[in-house]
């Protein structure tokens, strides 16, 4: 009972966090042109060792395929990003960087380096490491199924994308 106690409390931790960390970040970020959101597609991309299609971005971050496409078209349309062929795929195209997407995308993470040294103050590396491998522990039984919707009584298996519906943990 304790555990699942413990598991709650990290859940509710993660999304109070993840809230504080989207709207920090907005602001951080907007004389750039940039919100929290466009950040992670950038993110993605730029830790990808081959451009990707959104389908691809969106599996990485969780989100719909919607979702990422209409950040993409912003992206886009700001110049930020464009789309390329794609070789393995005549309809998904690839969102490649611009040279300003990439002038942007490496000031951003310039900016929120101060904010990460802030946050990790007082704080041990072999800290920092164990809470990274709690949550990805975590997001990793949620993506492989190990976690079903009891809740709602249906047995589906959360799957890594596009839920629509989050679990409820």
């Amino acid at each position: 009972m304790f555990l699942n106690r413990s598991i709650s409390n990290i859940s509710t931790e993660v999304f109070r966090l993840n809230n504080r960390l989207l709207m920090t970040c907005d602001v951080l970020l907007a004389d750039l042109g940039l919100s929290s959101a466009r950040l992670q597609v950038l993110g993605v991309m730029a830790s990808a060792l081959i451009p990707q299609p959104v389908a691809q971005i969106a599996r990485e971050l969780g989100l719909s395929r919607q979702a990422v496409q209409r950040l993409a078209n912003e992206l886009e349309r700001d110049g930020v990003v464009r789309f390329g062929v794609n070789p393995r795929h005549q309809q998904a195209k690839l969102v490649l960087f611009t040279a300003n997407g990439r002038m942007r995308y490496g000031f951003a993470v310039q900016r929120l380096e101060p904010l990460a040294a802030k946050l990790g103050l007082d704080l041990t590396v072999s800290q920092v490491k164990a809470a990274t491998a709690v949550l990805r522990a975590i997001r990793h039984r949620i993506e492989r199924g190990d976690v079903r919707d009891r809740m709602r009584g249906t047995g589906r298996r959360i799957r890594e994308t596009n839920a629509k519906d989050p679990p409820k943990i």
